[in-house]
């Protein structure tokens, strides 16, 4: 089984679903950059529970390092990145604010982690990262076993690498796409062929899975441009509700200035029904006739400019849309949700705003 992404909340708990319906799961192949805390040592847990073997392929970075070295085996392969710091809490503006990390000592002591290696991992400051080689791994207890690039498969196109495969990839990746493959066919098997052509060019799984990601919310957002004011509205207030729920500025800027409706419906928590809400939406839109400027739609580069990160803060980004929806603006909504980078929601303040 495959854990990928961030452990946001809820991922633990996602797991242990998994887990119980597929009971034969031996191996849990790990690729994050990290997360809360508390679901890295739930994920931890799950894995010493069931005596799960874990590897990484890639990368696991921060709490993610809490879930792998719980392994019965601790597999990596000698290019795969360890990354470790000192735990932190998330502050205003993108502050780390340093906290006790008694817990995480302990917690890496535990799973048989050398002590000045420890010591070492959680003296690195919060905004960097140490990623010690594999034979430093090794020698601390981290690791167990190095092996080669071909003794574990990991990209879900190891057994199947045909359009279809692919296509079946995409939508277990990203199932908010499934109503693509009824509705938009040609929509979902571009992407399939891309990811297609990312796995047969040699690229690592984890950068398969971000293509898959950046090309779903150009997917949704594509779908949404066809369709009525009142879906459109009632969009508006799925991604308000989630970018009040994202627990972080990062979070909702990617939700409200980058227009990722993919993180809009995984940032509210299960009892909001963010997915079943954008599934529900999306059937909606894909009702209507395929929009003929969809590539208008397509999003932003991920990497913004350090100046535009800072454009326009969560909390006035949400000042405007709640404006926006209350006002019953159909067309500045439209162009909030859906436009080009200039006209997102940090520049579709009506004359006056701040």
């Amino acid at each position: 089984m495959r854990l990928w992404g961030d452990l946001d909340d809820g991922a633990a708990d996602r797991l242990r679903r998994l887990l119980d319906a597929h009971p034969g799961v031996v191996r849990l192949h790990l690729t994050s950059d990290g997360g809360l805390v508390d679901e890295g040592t739930a994920i931890g847990e799950l894995v010493a529970e069931r005596g799960l073997v874990t590897y990484v392929p890639d990368y696991c970075v921060s709490a993610c390092t809490l879930a792998f070295v719980r392994g019965r085996e601790r597999l990596i392969m000698e290019d795969s990145r360890l990354g470790f710091h000192a735990p932190y809490e998330p502050g205003a503006f993108g502050a780390m604010i340093p906290v006790d990390a008694s817990e995480e000592r302990g917690r890496y002591l535990a799973a048989g982690l050398e002590p000045a290696f420890v010591d070492q991992a959680l003296a690195t400051p919060s905004r960097d990262i140490w990623i010690p080689d594999a034979a430093r791994l090794r020698a601390a207890g981290a690791v167990t076993r190095v092996v080669g690039p071909g003794d574990l498969p990991d990209s879900t196109l190891d057994d199947d690498d045909s359009l279809a495969g692919a296509r079946a990839a995409v939508i277990r990746a990203v199932d908010l796409l499934a109503p693509l493959a009824s509705r938009r066919p040609g929509a979902l098997d571009g992407i399939a062929a891309r990811y297609r052509n990312s796995y047969r060019q040699g690229r690592s799984e984890s950068d398969g899975l971000d293509l898959i990601r950046a090309e779903a919310v150009g997917a949704m957002r594509a779908a949404f441009v066809g369709a009525d004011d009142a879906t459109l509205a009632d969009l508006g207030r799925l991604v308000l509700d989630a970018m009040a729920a994202s627990g972080g500025e990062e979070t909702c800027r990617a939700i409200g200035r980058d227009g990722d409706l993919v993180t809009a419906a995984e940032a509210l928590p299960d009892r909001q029904g963010g997915r079943a809400r954008m599934r529900d939406l999306l059937d909606r839109a894909l009702a209507g006739p395929a929009p003929l400027v969809a590539s208008s739609v397509a999003p932003p580069p991920l990497l913004a400019s350090a100046s535009s990160l800072h454009a326009s803060g969560c909390a006035a980004m949400r000042h405007r849309l709640s404006g926006i929806l209350s006002r019953g603006d159909a067309l500045r909504l439209r162009e909030a949700l859906l436009g080009r980078t200039a006209r997102r929601l940090e520049a579709s303040a009506l004359p006056g705003e701040p």
